[in-house]
Protein backbone atom coordinates (compact mmCIF):
# COMPACT_ATOMS: atom_id res chain seq x y z
CA UNK A 1 0.00 0.00 0.00
CA UNK A 2 1.36 3.55 -0.68
CA UNK A 3 0.52 6.58 1.50
CA UNK A 4 2.30 9.80 1.51
CA UNK A 5 2.70 9.07 5.17
CA UNK A 6 4.50 6.10 5.14
CA UNK A 7 6.83 7.75 2.58
CA UNK A 8 10.34 8.18 4.00
CA UNK A 9 12.19 11.32 3.53
CA UNK A 10 11.42 13.65 0.17
CA UNK A 11 9.65 16.14 2.27
CA UNK A 12 9.50 18.95 -0.47
CA UNK A 13 7.89 16.37 -2.51
CA UNK A 14 5.59 15.33 -0.77
CA UNK A 15 4.23 18.60 0.28
CA UNK A 16 4.46 19.85 -3.24
CA UNK A 17 2.15 16.79 -4.57
CA UNK A 18 -0.23 17.17 -1.43
CA UNK A 19 -0.71 20.94 -1.98
CA UNK A 20 -1.45 20.29 -5.72
CA UNK A 21 -4.05 17.73 -4.90
CA UNK A 22 -5.50 19.85 -2.28
CA UNK A 23 -6.20 22.50 -4.39
CA UNK A 24 -7.10 20.86 -7.11
CA UNK A 25 -3.66 22.27 -9.46
CA UNK A 26 -2.84 19.09 -10.89
CA UNK A 27 -0.14 19.19 -13.99
CA UNK A 28 -1.14 17.11 -16.75
CA UNK A 29 2.29 15.36 -16.92
CA UNK A 30 4.72 14.34 -14.19
CA UNK A 31 8.34 13.42 -14.33
CA UNK A 32 10.21 11.38 -10.98
CA UNK A 33 13.48 10.64 -11.18
CA UNK A 34 16.28 9.01 -9.28
CA UNK A 35 17.96 5.93 -9.17
CA UNK A 36 16.56 1.98 -9.02
CA UNK A 37 15.31 2.19 -5.38
CA UNK A 38 15.05 5.90 -4.47
CA UNK A 39 11.29 5.30 -4.53
CA UNK A 40 10.34 7.45 -7.44
CA UNK A 41 7.68 4.37 -8.55
CA UNK A 42 6.07 4.41 -4.28
CA UNK A 43 5.73 8.22 -4.60
CA UNK A 44 3.81 8.25 -7.32
CA UNK A 45 1.58 5.43 -6.90
CA UNK A 46 0.92 7.47 -3.44
CA UNK A 47 0.48 10.64 -6.01
CA UNK A 48 -1.79 8.46 -7.85
CA UNK A 49 -3.85 6.59 -5.03
CA UNK A 50 -4.60 9.88 -3.62
CA UNK A 51 -5.51 11.92 -6.80
CA UNK A 52 -8.57 8.99 -7.65
CA UNK A 53 -9.47 8.47 -4.04
CA UNK A 54 -12.87 9.09 -3.84
CA UNK A 55 -12.94 9.95 0.43
CA UNK A 56 -9.17 11.79 0.61
CA UNK A 57 -7.78 12.62 3.91
CA UNK A 58 -7.70 16.21 5.25
CA UNK A 59 -3.90 16.39 4.14
CA UNK A 60 -4.50 15.23 0.74
CA UNK A 61 -3.48 11.13 1.28
CA UNK A 62 -6.06 8.60 -0.07
CA UNK A 63 -8.16 6.68 2.13
CA UNK A 64 -7.10 3.27 1.66
CA UNK A 65 -10.69 2.47 1.91
CA UNK A 66 -12.44 3.20 -1.00
CA UNK A 67 -13.29 1.28 -4.44
CA UNK A 68 -10.49 3.18 -6.09
CA UNK A 69 -8.12 2.78 -3.48
CA UNK A 70 -8.65 -0.55 -3.40
CA UNK A 71 -8.62 -1.11 -7.18
CA UNK A 72 -5.42 1.09 -7.59
CA UNK A 73 -3.33 -1.08 -4.72
CA UNK A 74 -4.47 -4.22 -6.77
CA UNK A 75 -3.41 -2.62 -9.96
CA UNK A 76 -6.99 -2.98 -11.47
CA UNK A 77 -8.07 0.43 -11.48
CA UNK A 78 -10.01 1.12 -14.94
CA UNK A 79 -8.60 4.54 -15.54
CA UNK A 80 -5.23 3.93 -14.25
CA UNK A 81 -2.75 2.75 -17.33
CA UNK A 82 0.52 1.48 -17.26
CA UNK A 83 2.77 1.33 -20.88
CA UNK A 84 4.20 -2.39 -21.35
CA UNK A 85 6.69 -3.11 -23.14
CA UNK A 86 7.88 -6.40 -25.18
CA UNK A 87 11.62 -5.38 -25.66
CA UNK A 88 13.99 -3.39 -23.76
CA UNK A 89 13.52 -0.40 -25.34
CA UNK A 90 10.01 1.08 -25.54
CA UNK A 91 8.85 1.77 -29.44
CA UNK A 92 6.97 3.78 -30.77
CA UNK A 93 3.85 1.47 -31.60
CA UNK A 94 3.39 0.81 -28.09
CA UNK A 95 2.97 4.54 -27.22
CA UNK A 96 1.12 4.70 -30.02
CA UNK A 97 -1.79 2.12 -29.67
CA UNK A 98 -1.13 2.27 -25.20
CA UNK A 99 -1.69 5.99 -24.61
CA UNK A 100 -1.83 8.25 -27.77
CA UNK A 101 -4.87 6.25 -29.65
CA UNK A 102 -6.80 5.46 -26.28
CA UNK A 103 -6.47 8.80 -23.97
CA UNK A 104 -9.48 10.49 -26.20
CA UNK A 105 -11.73 8.51 -24.43
CA UNK A 106 -12.61 9.51 -21.39
CA UNK A 107 -12.09 8.11 -18.04
CA UNK A 108 -14.76 5.22 -16.81
CA UNK A 109 -15.13 6.19 -13.40
CA UNK A 110 -12.74 8.96 -12.01
CA UNK A 111 -12.73 12.40 -12.33
CA UNK A 112 -8.47 11.48 -13.92
CA UNK A 113 -7.05 9.18 -16.75
CA UNK A 114 -3.36 8.27 -15.65
CA UNK A 115 -1.19 7.10 -17.64
CA UNK A 116 2.03 5.34 -15.75
CA UNK A 117 5.62 5.01 -18.20
CA UNK A 118 7.76 3.11 -15.92
CA UNK A 119 11.56 3.29 -17.51
CA UNK A 120 10.54 6.08 -19.64
CA UNK A 121 14.58 6.79 -20.32
CA UNK A 122 14.06 3.53 -22.35
CA UNK A 123 11.63 5.12 -25.06
CA UNK A 124 13.41 5.60 -28.37
CA UNK A 125 13.55 8.88 -30.00
CA UNK A 126 10.01 8.03 -32.08
CA UNK A 127 8.26 7.11 -29.58
CA UNK A 128 9.47 10.30 -27.61
CA UNK A 129 8.28 12.21 -30.43
CA UNK A 130 4.59 10.49 -30.52
CA UNK A 131 4.46 10.94 -26.74
CA UNK A 132 5.19 15.10 -27.21
CA UNK A 133 2.42 15.36 -29.56
CA UNK A 134 0.18 14.15 -27.24
CA UNK A 135 1.80 16.32 -24.48
CA UNK A 136 0.95 19.27 -26.20
CA UNK A 137 -2.45 18.94 -25.97
CA UNK A 138 -3.42 16.72 -23.79
CA UNK A 139 -6.94 16.38 -22.96
CA UNK A 140 -8.38 18.25 -19.44
CA UNK A 141 -8.77 14.97 -17.58
CA UNK A 142 -5.52 13.81 -19.15
CA UNK A 143 -2.28 13.35 -16.08
CA UNK A 144 0.73 11.15 -17.74
CA UNK A 145 3.31 10.06 -15.26
CA UNK A 146 6.92 9.60 -16.69
CA UNK A 147 9.48 7.05 -14.15
CA UNK A 148 12.63 7.79 -14.87
CA UNK A 149 16.42 7.30 -13.87
CA UNK A 150 17.95 9.82 -15.60
CA UNK A 151 16.33 13.46 -16.85
CA UNK A 152 18.84 13.89 -19.55
CA UNK A 153 18.15 10.50 -21.50
CA UNK A 154 14.73 12.42 -22.02
CA UNK A 155 14.23 14.46 -25.13
CA UNK A 156 14.42 18.38 -23.62
CA UNK A 157 11.34 19.31 -25.72
CA UNK A 158 9.24 16.37 -22.77
CA UNK A 159 10.76 17.17 -19.81
CA UNK A 160 10.15 21.40 -20.37
CA UNK A 161 6.35 20.00 -20.58
CA UNK A 162 6.73 18.01 -17.29
CA UNK A 163 6.55 18.87 -13.70
CA UNK A 164 10.20 17.72 -12.53
CA UNK A 165 10.49 15.58 -9.06
CA UNK A 166 14.01 14.47 -8.26
CA UNK A 167 13.94 12.21 -5.37
CA UNK A 168 16.57 13.01 -2.83
CA UNK A 169 19.06 10.54 -0.97
CA UNK A 170 17.46 9.85 2.49
CA UNK A 171 19.68 10.43 5.48
CA UNK A 172 21.00 7.77 7.00
CA UNK A 173 19.50 8.41 10.46
CA UNK A 174 15.84 8.03 8.98
CA UNK A 175 16.82 5.03 7.12
CA UNK A 176 18.50 3.29 10.08
CA UNK A 177 15.05 4.18 12.29
CA UNK A 178 13.08 2.96 9.45
CA UNK A 179 15.03 -0.57 9.40
CA UNK A 180 14.59 -1.00 13.05
CA UNK A 181 10.75 0.54 13.49
CA UNK A 182 9.21 -1.12 10.34
CA UNK A 183 11.88 -3.98 9.50
CA UNK A 184 12.21 -4.79 12.94
CA UNK A 185 15.88 -5.07 12.45
CA UNK A 186 18.85 -5.05 14.69
CA UNK A 187 20.55 -1.83 15.35
CA UNK A 188 24.05 -2.52 13.99
CA UNK A 189 22.46 -4.73 10.78
CA UNK A 190 20.22 -1.56 10.27
CA UNK A 191 23.22 1.14 10.84
CA UNK A 192 25.45 -0.55 8.48
CA UNK A 193 22.32 -1.09 5.84
CA UNK A 194 21.81 2.85 5.88
CA UNK A 195 25.90 3.78 5.53
CA UNK A 196 26.23 1.13 2.75
CA UNK A 197 22.88 2.68 0.56
CA UNK A 198 23.87 5.97 0.01
CA UNK A 199 20.79 7.41 0.65
CA UNK A 200 18.76 4.79 -0.91
CA UNK A 201 15.56 3.48 0.65
CA UNK A 202 14.98 0.65 -2.00
CA UNK A 203 18.66 -0.25 -1.70
CA UNK A 204 18.86 -0.50 1.65
CA UNK A 205 15.56 -2.90 2.55
CA UNK A 206 17.02 -5.28 -0.16
CA UNK A 207 20.84 -5.27 1.36
CA UNK A 208 19.40 -5.39 5.16
CA UNK A 209 17.01 -7.99 4.33
CA UNK A 210 19.39 -10.06 1.71
CA UNK A 211 21.47 -13.50 2.92
CA UNK A 212 23.31 -12.89 0.10
CA UNK A 213 24.29 -9.34 1.49
CA UNK A 214 25.28 -10.83 5.00
CA UNK A 215 27.29 -13.32 3.20
CA UNK A 216 29.11 -9.98 0.86
CA UNK A 217 30.10 -8.31 4.36
CA UNK A 218 31.62 -11.68 5.72
CA UNK A 219 33.59 -12.05 2.50
CA UNK A 220 34.84 -8.53 2.92
CA UNK A 221 35.63 -8.25 6.12
CA UNK A 222 37.06 -11.57 6.45
CA UNK A 223 39.71 -10.41 3.28
CA UNK A 224 40.27 -6.84 4.87
CA UNK A 225 41.09 -8.30 8.49
CA UNK A 226 43.47 -10.92 7.51
CA UNK A 227 45.28 -9.41 4.48
CA UNK A 228 48.33 -8.24 5.59
CA UNK A 229 49.52 -11.30 6.93
CA UNK A 230 48.11 -13.27 3.22
CA UNK A 231 50.60 -14.57 0.74
CA UNK A 232 50.00 -13.27 -3.30
CA UNK A 233 48.52 -17.09 -3.88
CA UNK A 234 46.20 -16.54 -1.24
CA UNK A 235 45.16 -13.19 -2.92
CA UNK A 236 45.12 -14.59 -6.49
CA UNK A 237 42.55 -17.10 -5.91
CA UNK A 238 40.59 -14.40 -3.99
CA UNK A 239 40.48 -12.34 -7.24
CA UNK A 240 39.17 -15.17 -9.14
CA UNK A 241 36.61 -15.42 -6.35
CA UNK A 242 35.53 -11.69 -7.66
CA UNK A 243 35.61 -12.34 -11.07
CA UNK A 244 32.57 -14.97 -10.82
CA UNK A 245 30.55 -12.52 -8.85
CA UNK A 246 31.35 -9.59 -11.76
CA UNK A 247 27.57 -8.11 -11.37
CA UNK A 248 27.87 -7.62 -7.17
CA UNK A 249 31.55 -6.15 -7.64
CA UNK A 250 30.79 -2.84 -6.52
CA UNK A 251 28.45 -4.05 -3.87
CA UNK A 252 32.21 -5.12 -2.66
CA UNK A 253 33.69 -2.38 -3.20
CA UNK A 254 31.10 0.02 -1.16
CA UNK A 255 31.68 -2.57 1.62
CA UNK A 256 35.49 -1.91 1.77
CA UNK A 257 34.92 1.92 1.82
CA UNK A 258 32.86 1.85 4.41
CA UNK A 259 35.33 -0.47 6.21
CA UNK A 260 38.23 2.41 5.84
CA UNK A 261 36.16 4.86 6.66
CA UNK A 262 35.88 3.28 10.17
CA UNK A 263 39.50 3.06 10.56
CA UNK A 264 39.23 6.43 9.16
CA UNK A 265 36.94 7.34 11.96
CA UNK A 266 38.27 5.62 14.68
CA UNK A 267 41.90 6.86 13.86
CA UNK A 268 40.71 10.27 14.17
CA UNK A 269 38.43 10.53 16.91
CA UNK A 270 39.21 7.41 19.35
CA UNK A 271 34.90 7.03 18.90
CA UNK A 272 33.64 3.63 18.64
CA UNK A 273 30.12 4.67 18.66
CA UNK A 274 30.54 6.03 15.58
CA UNK A 275 31.23 2.90 13.91
CA UNK A 276 29.65 1.82 11.19
CA UNK A 277 30.91 -1.86 11.87
CA UNK A 278 30.56 -1.60 16.02
CA UNK A 279 31.12 -5.81 16.51
CA UNK A 280 34.58 -5.03 14.79
CA UNK A 281 35.94 -2.85 17.13
CA UNK A 282 39.33 -4.48 18.15
CA UNK A 283 39.90 -5.22 14.14
CA UNK A 284 39.34 -1.75 13.11
CA UNK A 285 41.36 -0.22 16.34
CA UNK A 286 44.06 -2.67 15.69
CA UNK A 287 44.54 -1.34 11.94
CA UNK A 288 44.13 2.07 12.92
CA UNK A 289 46.86 2.23 15.04
CA UNK A 290 48.93 0.15 12.09
CA UNK A 291 48.19 2.51 9.64
CA UNK A 292 48.69 6.23 8.99
CA UNK A 293 46.57 8.86 7.56
CA UNK A 294 48.00 8.83 4.26
CA UNK A 295 48.01 4.70 4.15
CA UNK A 296 44.13 5.42 4.46
CA UNK A 297 43.20 7.73 2.03
CA UNK A 298 45.64 6.05 -0.71
CA UNK A 299 43.25 3.02 0.22
CA UNK A 300 40.11 5.06 0.03
CA UNK A 301 41.51 6.50 -3.33
CA UNK A 302 42.17 3.20 -4.69
CA UNK A 303 38.93 1.70 -4.15
CA UNK A 304 37.36 5.01 -6.37
CA UNK A 305 39.94 4.45 -8.86
CA UNK A 306 38.63 0.69 -9.79
CA UNK A 307 34.86 2.03 -10.12
CA UNK A 308 36.49 4.71 -12.75
CA UNK A 309 38.57 1.78 -14.28
CA UNK A 310 35.79 -0.68 -14.40
CA UNK A 311 33.65 1.92 -15.91
CA UNK A 312 36.12 2.25 -18.45
CA UNK A 313 36.43 -1.73 -19.10
CA UNK A 314 39.63 -2.12 -18.50
CA UNK A 315 40.66 -5.77 -17.43
CA UNK A 316 38.91 -6.94 -13.98
CA UNK A 317 41.28 -9.04 -12.60
CA UNK A 318 44.22 -6.70 -13.12
CA UNK A 319 41.80 -3.75 -11.48
CA UNK A 320 41.10 -5.81 -9.11
CA UNK A 321 44.90 -7.07 -8.06
CA UNK A 322 46.40 -3.67 -8.04
CA UNK A 323 43.69 -2.77 -5.55
CA UNK A 324 44.30 -5.68 -3.28
CA UNK A 325 48.01 -5.22 -3.45
CA UNK A 326 47.65 -1.35 -2.75
CA UNK A 327 45.78 -2.60 0.83
CA UNK A 328 48.38 -4.83 1.79
CA UNK A 329 51.19 -2.26 0.97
Amino acid sequence: MAYFKDIIGQIQIRNHLQTALLQKNISHAYLFTGDTGSGKHTMSAAFVKALLCESPTEDGDSCGRCKSCLQAESKNHPDIHYISHEKFNIRVDEIREQLNNDIQIKPYSSPYKVYIISDAQRMNEQAQNALLKTLEEPPSYAVIILLCDNASSLLPTITSRCITLQMKPVSKEEIAEYLMTKMQMEADRAQIAAGFCQGNIGQAIRFASSEDFQQMKTQVLNLLKRIDDMSLPAITEIIHDFSRDKGNFYDYLDLMLLWYRDILMYKATKDNNILLFHEEYSSIKDQASKRSYEDIERIIQAIDKVKIRLDANVNFDLAIELLLLTIKD
